[in-house]
């Protein structure tokens, strides 16, 4: 059974403001400009972000086109092992290399797996992992590892 993406998208509105509504709920800590608030109250957005965006089909164009079931390839089910490994890739590699490296080398290896062009997985894969480093430089105060590559705003 597939659903169409309207319905996912629009699950994942749902899901989103449910996270941002239940994170604006919880109290604020004294003396701090970032409390508990601030993590679910980002995620919650980024899910309603994403769903619009699959809901309307945003993004569609940079899709590869599935195979039916028949001429899908043989070994396509251990894609479900793919986020174990890159956990288990994440965890031997980030200090040595460090969160930026491993992190572009995570999302190019999920989103060619899963489909996506390479001219779609390379600008994601060197976008996405600035991104979230500065989320979690900047407004979350979580130093991860610089490796060989760090962050321009985590230079001593």
């Amino acid at each position: 059974m597939q659903l169409s993406d309207r319905v996912t998208g629009g699950a994942l509105v749902l899901l989103g403001a449910a996270a941002a509504y239940g994170g604006s709920r919880l109290p604020a800590v004294p003396g701090q400009d970032v409390g508990p608030a601030a993590f679910p109250m980002l995620i919650g957005g980024g899910l309603v972000l994403c769903g619009v965006l699959i809901a309307f089909g945003i993004g569609q164009a940079f899709e590869a086109p599935e195979a039916d079931a028949e001429g899908a390839p043989r070994f396509a089910g251990l894609r479900a092992l793919l986020p174990p490994a890159l956990l288990v890739f994440y965890v031997l590699t980030v200090d040595r290399l460090g969160f930026l490296p491993t992190a572009a080398a995570m999302v190019l290896a999920t989103a060619l797996t899963f489909g996506a062009r390479w001219r779609l997985a390379v600008p994601l894969a060197i976008a996405a992992p600035l991104l979230v480093h500065l989320v979690f430089y900047k407004l979350l105060r979580v130093p991860l590892p610089a490796g060989l590559l760090p962050a321009p705003w985590a230079a001593s």
